[in-house]
């Protein structure tokens, strides 16, 4: 592929020029912007980044979806849980998965594989499951020599036996969390209607006495939005969190008719969010803007991801955890074999999976976010689109952040210069 190379408008017509894949960016008025076309008319090629996998999938990571209950009833909720009959995973089912994984970590060659529990409900509500999936897991890494790695995403809903035994068992949680108090207990709430603030400020504070690692998943609503500095600045104060992720509210499952958060009113609270302080600005995550990666697939939905649903079939997105929801048959790509151990493939479908990366995706030719967010995520976009990918409001949330992001690498001037440049643009340019 040729250089890519984007030109930005900026203030005092003046632009700011990107290469995403040469890593590097600089300022520059509309004399050096054609002074610098000319010069990549006679660049070398460039390679576009990530490897696709080959052969049948090999995960070293098994995503446990325990079950579709829900001691919640979060008025968004994607995956409208707690509504449909209740479904809970078998042992065997979690037994199978853990010695797949595990064994396919020991061929690699690798050191470690990892077990993560969710759900398109709360993973705590199979808790004897999760408990002995766990220790079955340990077992495991032990007979092969190997680290396991435990994680949990959880509503944060938690009795303090549950937070004791997390604590001193799991390396790591994503704790779901709208911030202020009236935020959470707006749409986090229990079937009886009562708010969750109290039980979920607990358990962050259980997290922290114990030095748990940990990170914020925020959801933000329309009506939200503008309160989302001082949520962000109320964690910042009170917690410890790894990270603080912060998505617009995802119009599927009880959120379907709800007002859309994909504004530019979000975009403007992310960014005043990041100036309450600089433990804001170091926390603070949107997962569509992250100019540190270059990669063609946003997530592992392109990699092989190994997500497993309470009747033991294998998905790529743990967004898509239910046989029959739309789209399933795009994102379920094996089931369990016949014989006591193992998996089939549906090689179609998994391949399939593979060639959605940014490359391929004709929207995103001629967007300089796309080997940041490489399309963004392929579950959302079918909802949005009906089939295939063609924008949405989070592209504008994307390319708005990952701009921010270039002009906040400039200002500080890290990394090296732009090669064969022209010599006037010394001190202009870094790059990222």
């Amino acid at each position: 592929m040729t250089p890519e190379v984007f030109v930005l408008p900026l203030a005092d017509s003046r632009f700011l020029v990107y290469a995403p894949l040469g890593r590097s960016a600089l300022i520059a008025d509309a004399g050096q912007v054609s002074a610098l076309r000319e010069e990549l008319s006679a660049a070398p090629e460039e390679k576009a980044p990530g490897v696709s996998p080959s052969g049948p999938p090999r995960p070293t990571s098994a995503t446990l979806l325990l079950t579709n209950a829900c001691n919640l009833r979060c008025r968004y909720c994607y995956a409208a849980a707690g509504e449909a009959a209740p479904a809970y995973m078998q042992p065997e089912t979690a037994r199978r998965a853990i010695d797949f994984v595990a064994a396919n970590a020991a061929s690699a060659g690798a050191r470690w594989f990892e077990v993560n529990y969710h759900g398109a409900g709360e993973p705590t509500a199979h808790w004897t499951l999760l408990k002995e999936s766990h220790g079955y897991a340990r077992g495991v890494a032990q007979s092969y020599g190997l680290r396991l790695r435990a994680s949990l995403t959880t509503n944060g809903a938690l009795s303090n036996t549950k937070r004791a035994w997390i604590v001193s068992h799991l390396d790591s949680a994503t704790v779901s969390f709208d911030g202020l108090p009236e935020v959470q207990d707006a749409n986090r709430i229990f079937p009886s209607g009562r708010g969750s603030s109290d039980i979920v400020l607990a358990t962050l504070r259980a997290f922290d006495r114990a030095n748990l690692r940990y990170s914020i998943r925020m959801t933000v609503t329309a009506g939200a939005a503008p309160c989302l500095a001082q949520s962000v600045a109320y964690l910042c104060r009170r917690f410890r969190p790894r990270a603080i992720q912060v998505e617009p509210l995802y119009r599927m499952g009880r959120g379907r008719d709800a007002a859309d958060a994909e504004t530019a009113v979000f975009i403007e609270s992310f960014r005043a969010a990041r100036r309450t302080s600089p433990k804001a600005a170091k926390l603070l995550r949107f997962s569509g803007a992250r100019l540190g990666t270059l990669t063609n697939r946003f997530c592992g939905v392109a990699n092989d991801n190994f997500c497993v649903s309470p009747r033991g079939n294998i998905s790529a997105c743990h967004e898509v955890a239910d046989e029959h929801q739309p789209w399933a048959e795009r994102f379920f790509y094996g089931r369990p074999s016949a014989g006591a151990s193992g998996f089939d493939f549906d090689e179609q479908v998994y391949s399939a999976l593979r060639a959605h990366t940014a490359g391929r995706l004709d929207y995103c030719v001629g967007c300089f976010a796309k080997w940041h967010c490489a399309g963004d995520c392929y579950h959302k976009a079918l909802h949005w689109n009906c089939n295939e990918f063609a924008g949405a409001g989070r592209c504008e949330i994307i390319r708005a952040l990952t701009k921010d992001q270039i002009l906040e690498s400039l200002a500080g001037g890290r990394a090296p210069k732009i090669k064969n440049r022209p010599s006037e643009w010394a001190g202009h340019e870094t790059a990222i």
